[in-house]
């Protein structure tokens, strides 16, 4: 089976790797792919927010799958494009991507499904959260809880030039749940969490995510199924319903509240670094699950996965390029996984070419092992202005 693996993250990374260790793949190839994905797969100079030259590469290379890692693609058709022309694609399509492309959508369809979810505010007043309507690349969400953060928060919305809205700030630990759906039938992963702010203790801006780790205290990865039940199934078939049956990921970022668990956002795709933290948990091949197979799930292993991003010292203001990085070989070689998002190769040398740039996975027989196992990992990788938050999984 041919696959092609479309986007150049960490996400993409550890999708391709995963694929590759599952051994159901015959050919591996990614769009564009970085260099750490070079190492596992043909990567192919063709960028994913080009649709009609994927199509073309698909054909070319007579891909029997797509796995679309990115948002903005599947907000954008790819998968529509795609299956219009014969070739199978993981990922929903433009109607039901608009979960996550139009919070305005997602609450529509929420309120038609009957899930929980923060109550939207009529007028904006601390405390509060204000968020973008469409696509921001995880940027696009600001929490207030005095008058000059929510006046920030307004100036910076208005700056994106799309519509915007202010909903109620609900309080509790947070989490993700995958489901991989087909139609109106799903299957979970485990549950993870990530971390969204750029500093310890959860201070600073937020950002695409600068870390995540599995399983949770707090939630137990049998707990997932039913999540399921009570959030992404109704989601699921109210878009049946609808006309837009979803095909693919669906990922929804949750809160435990004092008055239960509420739906935050939808997501279209696999999570930004939870897949980092889930996919090195599951065993068995993972490509008949991406392929529309529910009954071929991974069983899951009990053993922990602690992932750290590693990011630019001037992330997420803006991001670094040319920098050249060291240690990568070295954290790999006592067994933690790098699995490269913003990296290059420049005359033979590997340098940085983003804003997140390394993203440092460590295992074990607990949380805490992972955790020590990928901090010593990420202690071993230098480059200038380097940053990471100290308490991943703490």
């Amino acid at each position: 089976m041919r696959v092609l693996v479309v986007g150049s993250g960490g996400r993409e990374h550890a999708l391709a790797w995963a694929l590759e260790r599952g051994g159901g793949v015959d050919e591996l190839h990614a769009a564009p792919g970085n260099p750490g994905i070079a190492a596992l797969a043909a990567c192919h100079p063709v960028r994913a927010d080009d649709p009609a030259a994927l199509l073309s590469l698909a054909r070319e290379l007579r891909i029997d799958l797509v796995v679309v890692g990115p948002e903005a693609p599947l907000v954008a058709g790819l998968a529509d494009e795609l299956r219009r022309r014969g070739v199978g694609v993981f990922g929903p399509g433009a109607e039901a991507a608009r979960i996550e492309g139009s919070k305005a959508f997602a609450k529509e369809v929420m309120a038609a499904a009957g899930v929980a979810t923060a109550e939207t505010l009529a007028v904006a007043r601390p405390p509060c959260v204000v968020k973008a309507d469409g696509l921001a690349a995880g940027k696009g969400v600001w929490v207030c809880r005095t008058q000059p953060e929510l006046d920030a928060a307004l100036r910076a919305a208005e700056a994106l030039s799309q519509p915007f809205h202010v909903e109620e700030l609900l309080e509790g630990p947070e989490l993700s749940v995958f489901a991989v759906a087909a139609g109106d039938e799903a299957v979970p992963l485990p549950p993870a969490r990530d971390y969204k702010r750029i500093g310890d203790g959860d201070s600073g801006p937020n950002t695409g995510g600068m870390g995540s780790f599995s399983p949770l205290p707090d939630v137990g990865d049998g707990e997932a199924e039913e999540i399921l039940d009570a959030v992404h199934r109704p989601v699921l078939r109210e878009l049946a319903a609808r006309g837009t049956p979803f095909q693919g990921l669906l990922y929804a970022g949750l809160m435990q509240t004092a008055d239960g668990l509420r739906v935050i956002e939808f997501n279209c795709r696999f999570g930004d670094p939870e897949t980092q933290s889930l996919l090195p948990r599951l065993e068995g091949d993972l490509l008949p699950l991406l392929g529309g197979d529910l009954a071929a799930a991974p069983a899951v292993s009990p053993r922990a996965a602690v992932t750290i991003v590693v990011a630019g010292g001037e992330y997420p203001e803006r991001g670094d390029a040319g920098t050249p990085i060291e240690g990568v070989e070295s954290a790999e070689r006592d067994g933690a996984l790098v699995f490269h998002a913003g990296t290059a190769l420049r005359d033979g040398r590997l340098v940085t070419n983003g804003g997140r740039i390394l993203n440092v996975v460590g295992l074990g027989a607990t949380v805490a092992e992972a955790r020590t196992a990928a901090y010593d990992a990420a202690g071993r990788i230098h480059f200038a202005g380097m940053r990471f938050r100290t308490d991943i999984g703490a």
